[in-house]
């Protein structure tokens, strides 16, 4: 236990200190170090480290690997070396990419615990101390500031213009204004505005505050709770990968037992012939190349996806985003661009003016009704961007050709708007001097920026920003065409009616004002900050993505949902979800944390199913969701940047976390990180998943043809000739230069089909479907017959002409089978016979080494073959191409069947 915190929102100051034995003047020392003792330190826990050699060794339990250690044993002791370095090879490689993988997915709570603050504030015998946090203990009285890191959840207890940055832990987009006071118990975590949460830190003003919570009794710990209760589950990929080789090792192992029954017990062979004839089918049989092919088409798609600006950290990721049918996304910085954008200017006596540009960017231009204005001819508007650029502390940064700001982003949103018209900051205080700053204040509601005094050629004036009720209640005139009018009561009514047009958007709208300033006032306080001179209102948001409406729409046609979980406002979701086309109709709805709360166990699983917008969320209902979800038998992928997003983010099948404005923790709990934040990658990332997913499919599905053709070969001659069609050199020979080499190129084909255009598939489906079995069972026999003609057209010249002609036949049928199998649906000529050039590459060294053991006087001598006359090639040649065209047909007949 490292707290006693509970509910600590809802109890009175003098309730909570009593509680913890604790006063406003702070522990002693000799109490302290007893709580310390009895509480333990203020740390996330950590579960006990996993030996790194243990997760290496982990890495080779998989009956894949069982099965190449197999295939390499086999191979060693035919003194087949370089089959078994190979093998061993790729065993090893795929091991340290596993190792890696996992070793790094074991950094979530190391990230976690990096947002405790090194030292804290404390009163300690009523004197203020700097101690090591770690050292905090409940009860401890913090004294925090501005840009203080939080060191632990805490109560308020006296405060001054406080304000804090919860949006990792909440999705607060805004920085919120905190008060004292009793609040109701029953409030999500966003509404706790008495309480202040370890790992936020202090955005403005100042504060004294009681420890109520320290370590894992605080909303980080139970974060690392969440995330530690998480299990680890086999992989998707992983699971059908696995399945895979067991149906492709039982078509191996079954080939080579009935060829050896046939063989030694009904055709009588010598034992070690057909042994070693067992062996070497065995070997060829055995997919030893299945798990480099599987790691490439990983890589590849990794990589592809990496162009896309989705970086993958967990290889098997690829894949399982072919089958996500379900998305579920945060909304600050993912769905919008995680900026605050003026977007809109209301001036009296004017139509209002609209500004372009996004993001942190000082370049957009001003719209009234329509056409672009000068700002600069426009007097009452210039004086509202003169304020905007002066009466803030902060600051516009431009790096790496990127900006970013430095402050309170309200604050910077209004520089922002002043540059974009071409007032320079800098520029603007040179000529205005700032004296005195009032900072922003939650009763009076003002500065929200702040109230400057500026001195201008000996003129004095206050600058405000600030609430729309609390302005206009301060003010006395407002400024139209130039002059000051009086300001009634109704004009403040229809001033505040005016500002609908922007909160129906769920904009923040912020006022303006000013007033002249006697020459005498050098310090400002609340009571000078009268009699203002109101000037206009400016309407705040944080706008949607560029593209993401499409984006939705995109991923709704390809029969994926999108649901959006945030810890933001209830009408600010939905007005975002309404916006970029989450949800449609003319009442969508939203549901916060309470109402779900509120629903029994049917009800809650109901809303889940069919709702798409959720806000107010905590992280443990983050989770939930996720959880009931995966219970429905959705496959999710989950987006988010925040502390609050982490459970989520590892319970996901597909964790996805933003890699410009993303967490540490949120990182480490996720498989794939988006470079550019942005939702857009999201979808594009899903369509490369499901190009990994067909081009497993395929380069397997070459694999199993091959190899079931070259089985049912061997058994079909041993049944029909008293020979071996082949000697287990060349078996194994023909397994080198046609799986070796095509297999790896069909790994690297590009997408043809709009794979968006199809819903995700089922989950339970394996690699090996009903869809591709029909079309390699077609093939497979077209090769098997191709084959035993062609040995009994040359069995009459010789067993050795019989062989020759049944190896090079059995390798061009499996190299005009590659064309095939780069698409299931598509003919060769529509996507482009050698638009993979890889594959052309490949194709053409296997074709040439064919050739170069059937001529060459080494390789005849080698592997036994003798030379076939130039109209005996071609036609074998021929022969080999019927797969290839009866492949073409399969397709068409199959294309018109369905269409």
């Amino acid at each position: 236990m490292r707290g006693i915190k509970n509910n600590f929102h809802a109890k009175s100051i003098e309730k909570i200190l009593k509680k913890l034995k604790s006063s406003k003047k702070g522990l002693s020392k000799q109490e302290a170090e007893k709580r310390l003792k009895k509480f333990g330190f203020n740390e996330v826990s950590e579960k006990k480290k996993v030996n790194p050699f243990f997760i290496f060794l982990k890495q080779f339990n998989s009956f894949l690997v069982y099965i190449l250690a197999a295939a390499a044993l086999i191979s060693f002791f035919i003194k087949h070396y370089v089959d078994f370095y190979v093998i061993l090879f790729v065993i090893l490689v795929n091991a340290i990419i596993g190792f890696s993988q996992e070793y790094r997915a074991e950094k979530s709570i190391r990230a976690l615990k990096k947002m405790v603050v090194t030292y804290a504030k404390v009163y300690r015998d009523e004197e203020l101390l700097k101690i090591p946090a770690k050292e905090v203990v409940p009860g401890d009285i913090l004294f925090l500031e501005e840009g203080d890191k939080i060191p632990a959840d805490a109560r308020l207890l006296e405060l001054k213009n406080f304000q804090t940055m919860e949006s990792s832990l909440t999705g607060e987009s805004f920085p919120v204004g905190k008060k004292l006071g009793v609040l109701p118990e029953k409030i999500s975590l966003g509404d706790k505005k008495n309480c202040v949460f370890m790992g936020t830190f202090v955005a403005s003003g100042n504060c004294k505050a009681v420890v109520v919570g320290t370590g894992s009794k605080t909303e980080i710990g139970k974060i690392a709770k969440d995330i530690e209760s998480i299990k680890k589950v086999k992989s998707h990929f992983r699971e059908k990968s696995d399945f895979l080789a067991k149906q492709m090792s039982l078509i191996a192992v079954a080939g080579a037992l009935i060829a050896f029954l046939i063989g030694y017990f009904i055709r009588g062979f010598n034992f070690v012939d057909i042994f070693m004839f067992m062996i070497a089918s065995l070997v060829s049989g055995i997919p030893e190349g299945l798990l480099a092919v599987l790691t490439i088409v990983l890589a590849v798609g990794a990589y592809r996806m990496s162009k896309k600006n989705a970086i993958i950290r967990n290889l098997p990721a690829t894949e399982t985003l072919g089958i996500v049918n379900t998305i579920i996304t945060d909304k600050t910085g993912t769905l919008t661009e995680n900026t605050m954008n003026i977007e809109k200017v209301i001036l009296p006596g004017q139509s209002s003016v609209k500004i372009s540009g996004s993001g942190w960017s000082p370049n957009g231009d001003f719209f009234q009704e329509d056409k672009k204005i000068n700002p600069h001819e426009n007097l009452q508007l210039l004086k509202f961007l003169e304020i905007s650029g002066l009466c803030n502390n902060a600051k516009i940064l431009k790096e790496k050709g990127k900006y970013g700001i430095l402050g309170d982003p309200t604050e910077a949103a209004f520089v922002v708007l002043s540059e974009k018209a071409g007032l320079r900051k800098s520029t603007l205080e040179k000529k205005q001097k700032k004296i005195d700053d009032l900072p922003f204040n939650p009763e009076f509601k003002y500065r929200a920026s702040l109230s400057t005094l500026v001195e201008n050629k000996n003129k004095k004036q206050i600058y405000v920003i600030g609430a729309p009720e609390s302005v206009l209640e301060h003010s006395k005139y407002f400024l139209e065409d130039g002059k000051e009018r009086e300001l009634g009561n109704s004009e403040k009514r229809n001033f505040l009616s005016g500002i609908d047009s922007l909160t129906s958007k769920s904009m923040r709208v912020l006022a303006i004002a000013y007033k002249d300033a006697s020459h005498n006032v050098d310090n400002l306080s609340e009571e000078i900050v009268n009699e203002l001179i109101f000037v206009g209102f400016a309407g705040i948001r944080d706008p949607p993505r560029k593209g993401i409406k499409e984006s939705i729409e995109k991923a709704r046609q390809a029969g994926i949902r999108v649901i959006m979980v945030t810890g933001d406002h209830k009408g600010t979701a939905l007005s975002i979800a309404k916006e970029i086309g989450l949800v449609k109709g003319k009442n969508p709805k939203a549901y916060t944390e309470n109402d779900l709360r509120s629903f029994s166990k049917e009800g809650f699983s109901k809303i889940i199913c069919k709702e798409n917008v959720f806000a107010r969320l905590t992280p443990n209902m983050k989770l939930k969701i996720a959880a009931e979800l995966q219970n429905q038998g959705q496959v999710i992928a989950m987006t988010g940047d925040g502390v609050n997003d982490a459970p989520a983010l590892k319970k996901a099948d597909v964790g996805i976390s933003m890699g410009v404005v993303g967490t540490d923790v949120a990182r480490e709990s996720s498989e794939i990180i988006l470079s550019d934040d942005n939702f857009v990658s999201i979808v594009d990332a899903i369509e490369e998943g499901r190009i990994v997913f067909t081009n497993t499919r395929q380069a397997s599905g070459f694999l199993v043809a091959t190899n079931f053709a070259e089985d049912a070969t061997i058994i079909a001659s041993l049944i029909f000739f008293p020979y071996l069609i082949l000697l287990p050199t060349q078996i194994l020979w023909l397994n080198l230069v046609t799986d070796g080499v095509t297999d790896v190129a069909l790994a690297l084909e590009k997408g043809h089909d709009d794979v968006l255009d199809e819903p995700p598939r089922n989950s339970k489906e394996n690699i090996l479907s009903k869809e591709i079995l029909p079309f390699l069972i077609f093939i497979s026999v077209i090769m098997v017959f191709a084959t035993i003609f062609v040995f009994n057209y040359f069995l009459g010249e010789g067993l050795d002409k019989a062989r020759t002609g049944a190896f090079v036949v059995m390798s061009f049928t499996q190299l005009f089978n590659v064309f095939n199998m780069r698409s299931l649906k598509s003919s060769v000529f529509k996507i482009g016979i050698f638009s993979n050039k890889f594959l052309s590459l490949a194709v053409g060294v296997s074709f040439l080494l064919t050739l170069g053991v059937v001529y060459l006087p080494l390789g005849q001598g080698i592997f036994g073959f003798v030379d076939l006359g130039f109209i005996e090639f071609v036609s074998i040649f021929l022969i080999s191409s019927l797969v290839f065209i009866f492949g073409e047909g399969y397709k068409f007949v199959r294309g018109r069947y369905k269409n």
